[in-house]
């Protein structure tokens, strides 16, 4: 088996350790056997259905999303919408999430139209929200379970009245840092603010993402192979005592 992993505006849209989700996703598949093809995907590439097995979108300053939503715009918002309603999975984290959405309203700059991928708009305000944060969520599985990250975010997203959000904050801020809404997720997208790396802190969700591309793949149920996951088990269980 082999997996593309399509890295959006890795040169532009990477803080905080978000390149840690990738090395996350190649890692995790690699220990089972299965190959994997990190695809950079930025200004100067092209994007075309069928390439890519997993989309993961980091977070960036308002200059690099200005640049990204532009190209976006041009034609890879079309695609990556396209994909994620065939199935494909997607993780994007904080810019990523916010222009995947209806649109970003910087303070002082014209709106940034959005991939419209996410049923959510973002508008600029003046609270920092910075911290680690912890939400539960029953998401990706029937079972609810905890996630962990690390948030600093001004921008405040609000969920339209379709959205479902990927979970409910339980320590930090989320979506805005009012409503305990965090993240948003459409079929196998997902959306969030949870910087940190966010799949290191939390194999259950990078799992979740690798067998979702599978089984669009090769088009049949798949079960992973279980990993030996007790230093990353030990690290989500410490984090989640420790700000919980």
């Amino acid at each position: 088996m082999k997996l593309i992993i399509g890295y959006l505006y890795h040169d532009l849209m990477n803080i905080y350790g978000d390149t840690g989700n990738i090395i996350a996703l190649q890692k995790r598949a690699e220990w089972r056997g299965i190959e994997v093809e990190i695809k950079y995907i930025s200004v100067s590439s092209s994007l075309k259905s069928g390439e890519v097995d997993i989309f993961f979108f980091g977070g960036g300053q308002d200059l690099a999303q200005e640049e990204v939503a532009k190209d976006l715009a041009k034609g890879k918002g079309r695609v990556i919408k396209s994909e994620v309603e065939k199935g494909i999975p997607l993780l994007s984290i904080c810019g990523g999430y916010q222009l995947l959405g209806e649109y970003y309203q910087p303070f002082d700059k014209p709106k940034l139209k959005g991939v419209d991928l996410f049923p959510v708009f973002t508008e600029a305000s003046n609270d920092r929200m910075i911290g680690n944060i912890v939400i539960q969520s029953s998401a990706i599985s029937r079972q609810s379970s905890d996630f962990v990250g690390f948030e600093n975010h001004s921008g405040k997203t609000r969920l339209k009245k379709e959205a479902k959000p990927f979970g409910r904050v339980l320590k930090g801020f989320g979506n805005n840092g009012e409503d305990k809404s965090e993240g948003c997720i459409y079929k196998n997208a997902v959306g969030c603010y949870m910087h940190g790396s966010l799949l290191p802190k939390n194999p259950k969700l990078a799992d979740w993402l690798l067998q979702k591309a599978l089984e669009k793949k090769y088009e049949k149920d798949i079960v992973l192979e279980p990993l030996n996951d007790e230093i990353e088990l030990k690290a989500h269980s410490k984090a989640i005592s420790k700000f919980g």
